[in-house]
């Protein structure tokens, strides 16, 4: 990782340790965490990030995880254009969000298909544990 010096405002520095206190997350790595989502939310409007058990995702503006959106949009049997517009019909979505996640995909692929993978393993025991409780209720 490299260093550059940059100027903050008092009030946003102010704010920024605030902040990084409640959180207690390092200064250094709240800040870079807001610069790097300021810049996605800037070259993909619609998108938002939010905090949750398992971390840090990004998100449709009142809408569902991305994660979630490209998971559908990998299984759904349309192809091409037909496929936007029935996944957007399904999830309640417009063609212009599906259309949204599927570009934040195409540059962010390996931190969705993260997202992916976790809850596909979370998915998986959940699961098994339930059919244990089926096998011991008979």
């Amino acid at each position: 990782m490299s260093s550059q010096p940059i100027r903050i405002g008092q009030r946003t520095l102010d704010s920024l340790r605030a902040r990084s206190k409640r959180k207690g997350e390092p200064l250094s790595r709240l800040a870079e965490r807001y610069i790097d989502e300021g810049m996605r939310v800037d070259s993909h409007p619609g998108i938002v990030f939010r905090d949750g058990p398992a971390g840090r995702r990004a998100a449709l503006v009142g809408g569902p995880d991305l994660w979630e959106v490209i998971g559908a949009v990998r299984t759904a049997p349309e192809k091409g254009e037909s496929r936007v517009v029935a996944l957007a019909e399904r999830l309640s979505l417009t063609d212009g969000q599906v259309r949204t996640c599927v570009r934040y995909y195409g540059e962010y692929p390996n931190e969705i298909d993260a997202w992916i993978a976790a809850n596909d393993a979370e998915s998986a025991v959940l699961e098994s544990a339930l059919e244990r409780e089926r096998e011991l209720l008979g």
